[in-house]
């Protein structure tokens, strides 16, 4: 890698110069100070160009398993060891079995780093670097189409500190229905494993929770490798033919063709029980969408007798205001009517007062010369005066009358007297 082709230049450089100051002497220094050591500049990696733009920084995914350590290794000589691919945040070391862990910041700066010391001799022995498995992450499956990354994350961040969450696609972009899910501490991925599978997690308007399992750890990248197989007895006996078709009609093509009928079988049930699968999705999804139409129709149905109910109750509201408004003018028209009569009535009162009616001025008169009369004349005058109204009498007749003018001898004019009425008595005009 770079950090070994750049150790072995300086290397080269370093014995050039070795060689040149032992042909030159001892100090042919000429005062100045000797040029430092840039092999250890070398082993320094320029860690800014491994970083990705807003990547996180020592997860999970950049922490690495070293195996095979040799007796007595510390801390401090792991640290030393991958000093040159920048600070390690996490160091841990089981030296009973000779193996540890360090986390670094970046992926990429993980992945130079296993590549440059996988099977590297340290102090006599070759060491293993591998990646640790991650042991909070999860797999998401049944993932809607619509979901992204930035999704699934916000979906995922209500239990717990993420470190990444990716949908997964094919190689041409399309999502693939499964998602990973990488949690900073286990307590958080074991939240949201029993959550998502207590109950029924949606992550759009789609109604088909997602289904969360625990994360397969593989290893598709190193694989594995001659050097590191178990080489038992059981290797031997199978590593003893080397690989080959079988030869039709011996007992290896018989047994081969068997097992590969068998093989095409399960590939048949596996291709029956996807289609079967497909079939059940599509027609759950069929009711789906005719009870999602149902709903929605009784939802509808439910608001407009929502709508009508609230519109009776507005216009028996509004009836009863305008039963209220028409009383409340009624009662204003009474009130008007009344003071109009009592104003009319003070105005005929006040009339009467100063100016009696003609009709009870003369009653008062008429009163007022009948007590006269009675006083002064007696039944003499009484008399008198009756045979003067009589017709032919002596004061003589009325002007209508036969006999009578409208001189002293007849009907005398004005009202009649009390006298004139009386019992059994008629009468007389």
């Amino acid at each position: 890698m770079q950090g070994n082709r750049a150790q072995q230049n300086h290397g080269g450089s370093n014995n050039n110069n070795s060689n040149r100051k032992h042909g030159g002497g001892g100090g042919g220094t000429n005062g100045q100070q000797p040029e430092p050591n840039r092999a250890n500049e070398a082993l320094t990696l320029d860690l800014q160009g491994f970083r990705k733009p807003g990547e996180k920084t020592f997860t999970q995914r950049s922490r690495l398993f070293v195996g095979n350590l040799p007796t007595g290794v510390t801390e401090e000589d792991l640290e030393k060891l991958f000093a040159k691919y920048g600070k390690a945040n996490e160091i841990f070391i089981n030296k009973e079995r000779g193996f540890g862990f360090i986390r670094l910041e970046t992926r990429i700066i993980a992945e130079i780093a296993r590549a440059e010391l996988d099977d590297a001799p340290f102090r006599g022995r070759p060491i293993r670097v591998r990646f640790a498995t991650h042991g909070a992450a999860l797999a998401v499956k049944n993932l809607p189409d619509f979901v992204s990354n930035e999704l699934l994350e916000e979906a995922f961040a209500v239990f717990g500190q993420i470190e990444r969450a990716v949908v997964i696609v094919d190689d041409r972009g399309r999502p693939t229905g499964k998602g990973i899910v990488e949690y900073t501490s286990k307590p958080a991925a074991r939240k949201a494993l029993d959550k998502c599978s207590d109950g029924a997690y949606l992550l759009t308007a789609f109604p088909r929770p997602i289904t969360v399992e625990p994360m397969e750890q593989l290893d598709e990248e190193e694989g594995l490798s001659e050097k590191i197989i178990n080489k038992n007895q059981q290797y031997h006996k199978e590593r003893e033919q080397a690989p080959r078709f079988a030869q039709p009609g011996s007992f290896e093509y018989e047994y081969a063709m068997r097992w590969k009928a068998l093989m095409e079988m399960e590939k048949q049930q596996y291709e029956m029980v996807d289609r079967n699968m497909k079939e059940a999705q599509e027609k759950l999804e069929a009711e789906m969408e005719a009870a999602r139409h149902e709903h929605q129709v009784m939802l509808m149905r439910q608001d407009l007798l929502r709508r009508q109910e609230e519109l009776r109750r507005m216009e028996e509201q509004h009836n009863a205001e305008v039963q209220k408004r028409k009383q409340a003018e009624l009662r204003q028209e009474e009130e008007r009517r009344r003071r109009e009569e009592e104003m009319v009535k003070r105005q005929q009162d006040g009339f009467r007062g100063g100016f009696p009616d003609s009709r009870e001025q003369e009653i008062r008169m008429h009163m007022g010369g009948m007590n006269r009369n009675s006083l002064g004349a007696g039944p003499a005058g009484a008399a008198a005066e009756n045979a003067g109204m009589m017709p032919g009498g002596p004061g003589g007749n009325n002007g209508n009358m036969p006999g009578g003018g409208g001189g002293p001898g007849g009907f005398a004019r004005g009202l009649p007297n009390p006298g004139d009425y009386g019992p059994n008595k008629q009468r007389r005009f």
